[in-house]
């Protein structure tokens, strides 16, 4: 399961996302927000790192207007590595070497087309369980 969420800036571009999702029969939750009336990304930034942190989700998927805030928000969460990408390469190497579980984008950044593939790449990408980066991410986990 994938839990999506979006402030009212990444409401649209989460909807072509959800497009994508429904055409590949991929099993999804969307935590909001629901319209495109202001809302307080941290919300939704949060509501999807802990459906992820808790088992819920295995990953998200977070979009507001720059995919900056709202990673930022998830990032708060404990066990959440949630890493704003912009293109399918920081997609790729972030499931790869950081086994990040939640990816962000900005809608004021990326359009749908390339949104998709980011996504595509995220959710189809598997950690590499290198030696080397499993004790990356320990130390990032380590207060």
């Amino acid at each position: 399961m994938i839990a999506l969420g979006s402030d009212q800036a990444g409401y649209n571009l989460k909807q072509e996302i959800i497009k994508y999702l429904d055409e590949k029969g991929l099993e999804y939750k969307d935590y909001g927000s629901f319209s495109e009336d202001p809302v307080d990304y941290p919300v939704y930034g949060k509501k999807v790192a802990h459906a992820v942190a808790d088992g819920e989700c295995e990953k998200g998927i977070l979009i507001c207007g720059t995919g900056i805030g709202i990673s930022i928000a998830a990032n708060k969460v404990k066990g959440i590595r949630a890493a704003q990408c912009h293109d399918c390469f920081s997609a790729e190497a972030t499931r790869l070497h950081n086994d990040a579980n939640i990816v962000a984008m900005g809608a004021r950044v990326v359009g749908p087309g390339l949104a998709v593939k980011i996504v595509d790449t995220f959710l189809n990408t598997e950690f590499s369980g290198a030696e080397r980066h499993a004790r990356r991410i320990a130390m990032l986990e380590d207060e």
